[in-house]
């Protein structure tokens, strides 16, 4: 149906009644010399299928009666049908094997093609058997568009009966296919060929230089699709030396100036993968350069286009940072910039962002930060903190951004503001703690959890330096059974934090907190966190404060790469739906074949992001770190030692003394142990030794009596020996 009888032909999407169809298909006579009756019933029938009545299937016996019509309007039509509803009535479907085979003999080739696309199309056995010696046939066409169409039954036969297709000639066929003088016909049986390696285990698709280059030079004269089918199989050779592989993408490059997206984006991948079989560095560094242009064109596009540009530059980026290293300008976001677009430009800008350019970028995220869309500018100000901890230079610029933005006193530009000067402090740890008095005033605009947490950690972390530090936290734990668990935990930390610095003025709340976090709350986290922290404070206190106020472990801004074999396998798949997601290629496809990058003398290993691994974790190491006296850790042998660590000799019982002795340990600690807390009613500085001991003691809460546990488990008290 043609758009330009779009306005006529709304009136044929009326449910019809098979009768009255089936009356006006066969109405007309010797005097419809058009059958432009017959056409409209059509119509009519194929408007009612694409609405799913599936009460058009009675109709197959009358379509089939149509299909010797010498009219290819009428001929798309009935063969359209044939392809909907052929599963439904195979039966049926046969009788028009006969009339299409007639057609692979018409004279015209687009009833020829059609012929045998419709055949190949139907998922019906008898008609994939059919269909396999005129596609034999028809591969040897004498017209090309044919041929193409034939090049691309194959695949669709490969998909209907794989084993069938394997054990003919067809791939050879196919094969024999590349050496066609037309473009086109040599882009669709690559297609094919490509298509059919995607589904198949057993099957290798191997290109060696001399095909690879005659590829390339029928490049320029192949449509857009075309194009892409060829750059796509390019993926499928393997240089053997960097000569190769530089001559190759030095070929393939004026295709990034094409005026189809598609073409631009999967040339970008060829040449991306081929830079990792090129040793010379001045040649990559060139290539790099020549990435950017096309790169910033598609900025120029729709904004589908657009995020779809964006999202594989995220991607180049980590992979290849010369790429677009002098572009940040072109990223600042437009004031009419669909949200998704603004958002991953803010990522860039961030990537991009370094001494030079900091000052220009921080001046644009300050208009940012004003904007009217809450999201982004949420955003904005979460990546004002990210570049004070990328950029150590930059750090005072843009916590005075961050404090000028703080004194809006809009809620949320005051809360993303706190979240991120918390990573700033533990960064930057005793440098810019003057602003703690600052984000104090504004305690009363946080409501949302990551804020209160991150407030309560620099209440806790900085409690020394705070001077009411156990008022501030007094007033958050009058909500402390309401509020979330991410902020409960901060508050149980916080609190023990405050208690290790300030031990009078922590000592009436570390017992109410850790009452409240062992006995009224279902979160397991939040419980096993606070018996922790209970046993550490009554046993010594300054094994205690050497966990709890130990060095933390520095961050990076550079948390949200990906890792770097998941970078290698998506920079094999640019431009397609998997770098929208970031996500490796099965996560987002699970039939999908995975990518990696082919070994060969030219591949530069050295310059792989898998090359540099992370050393081996030591586990004995890092378990003795966790308050054990650097001592190495000894695991028992359960096959050799029968008397196991739970003081059990029946296994069956192991599991239920471990519980019990748990729950006596717990219900157990008495005023001695709170003694070895360190609650003393000196001054504010002391851990532990001799002193008053305290009146208040932490069983006082105790759930159960006191029940010590079966003596030889351990030293200390140890339930689990690791």
């Amino acid at each position: 149906m043609s758009s330009s009888q779009g306005g006529g032909d709304s009136k044929l999407f009326a449910r019809g009644k098979v009768a009255e169809l089936r009356l006006e298909l066969n109405s007309g006579g010797k005097k419809d010399k058009n059958f432009t009756q017959k056409k409209i019933a059509l119509k009519k029938i194929v408007a009612n299928m694409t609405m799913s009545n599936n009460e058009m299937v009675s109709l197959f016996p009358d379509i089939i009666g149509c299909m010797h019509i010498q009219s290819l309007e009428i001929k798309k039509m009935c063969f359209l049908f044939l392809v909907n509803y052929a599963r439904m009535r195979p039966e049926i479907a046969i009788k028009a094997i006969p009339f299409l085979q007639h057609d692979m003999e018409d004279t015209n080739p687009l009833v020829r093609a059609l012929a045998l696309r419709t055949m190949s199309y139907v998922h019906v056995k008898e008609f994939v058997e059919a269909t396999v010696p005129l596609v034999k046939h028809l591969l040897r066409d004498a017209d090309p568009y044919v041929r193409k169409t034939a090049a691309f039954c194959v695949a669709k036969l490969y998909d209907h009966d794989k084993y069938m297709v394997e054990q003919s000639d067809l791939i050879d066929r196919l094969n024999q296919l590349l050496r066609d003088d037309n473009p086109t016909v040599v882009a669709s049986a690559l297609a094919g060929l490509m298509d059919i390696w995607e589904r198949s285990d057993s099957i290798k698709l191997t290109i060696d230089y001399s095909n690879a280059s005659k590829m390339v030079a029928i490049l320029p004269d192949c449509s857009e699709w075309g194009q892409t089918y060829i750059l796509e199989a390019l993926m499928s050779y393997v240089p053997q030396e960097s000569g190769e592989a530089t001559l190759l993408a030095e070929r393939i490059a004026p295709r990034l100036s094409h005026s189809n997206s598609a073409v631009v984006l999967t040339c970008i991948r060829v040449i991306l993968y081929l830079m990792n079989y090129i040793a010379d560095e001045k040649q990559v560094s060139a290539l790099c350069r020549k990435l950017s242009p096309p790169l910033v064109t598609l900025l120029a596009k729709g904004p589908e286009v657009q995020y779809l540009a964006l999202r594989n530059a995220l991607l180049i980026l980590q992979r290849r940072p010369d790429v677009l290293r002098n572009d940040i300008r072109v990223f600042f976001c437009k004031y009419n910039d669909p949200i998704y677009v603004k958002v991953t430009k803010l990522e860039l800008i961030f990537m991009l962002a370094n001494e030079k350019n900091i000052d220009e970028v921080l001046t644009e995220l300050r208009e940012y930060a004003t904007e009217v869309d809450v999201h982004f500018v949420r955003k904005a100000v979460r990546a004002i903190g990210k570049l004070a901890i990328k950029i150590e230079p930059a750090a005072r610029s843009c916590i005075n951004l961050l404090l000028e933005l703080v004194a809006t006193k809009v809620p949320y530009i005051v809360q993303e503001a706190t979240v991120v000067i918390r990573n700033i402090f533990r960064k930057y740890p005793n440098q810019y703690e003057s602003i703690i008095g600052t984000l104090c005033e504004h305690l009363d605009s946080l409501d949302e959890p990551e804020a209160k947490a991150a407030m309560v950690w620099v209440i806790g972390q900085y409690a020394a330096r705070i001077e009411n530090s156990d008022v501030l936290l007094e007033d958050f734990l009058y909500s402390f059974a309401e509020e979330p668990v991410e902020v409960q935990l901060a508050l149980l930390t916080a609190t023990v934090k405050l208690f290790i610095q300030r031990p009078t003025k922590g000592q009436d709340l570390v017992p109410k907190v850790l009452k409240w976090a062992t006995e009224e709350t279902d979160n397991p986290d939040l419980r096993d966190r606070a018996y922790m922290y209970w046993r550490l404070l009554s046993t010594d206190m300054n094994v205690a404060k050497q966990m709890v106020m130990g060095e933390k472990p520095p961050i990076t801004a550079e948390s949200e790469k990906l890792d770097p074999q998941t970078l290698e396998e998506m920079c094999l798949n640019v431009g397609t739906l998997a770098t929208i997601y970031l996500k490796p290629v099965q996560t987002v496809f699970r039939s999908a074949r995975p990518r990696r990058l082919p070994d060969s003398p030219a591949l530069q290993k050295h310059a792989l992001p898998t090359s540099t691994n992370l050393p081996a974790f030591d586990a004995q190491k890092s378990l003795s770190a966790f308050g054990m006296g650097g001592q190495p850790v000894s695991v028992p042998n359960a096959a050799n030692n029968p008397q196991n660590a739970f003081g059990g000799n029946d296994q069956e019982n192991s599991m239920a003394n471990a519980v019990n002795d748990a729950d006596a340990y717990f219900a157990g600690i008495g005023s001695q142990q709170m003694a070895a807390m360190g609650i003393h009613e000196a001054g504010d500085s002391s851990f532990g030794g001799a002193g008053t001991e305290a009146s208040y003691v932490v069983n006082q809460y105790a759930p159960q009596q006191v029940f010590q546990p079966a003596q030889g488990v351990g030293s200390n008290g140890d339930l689990l020996l690791l």
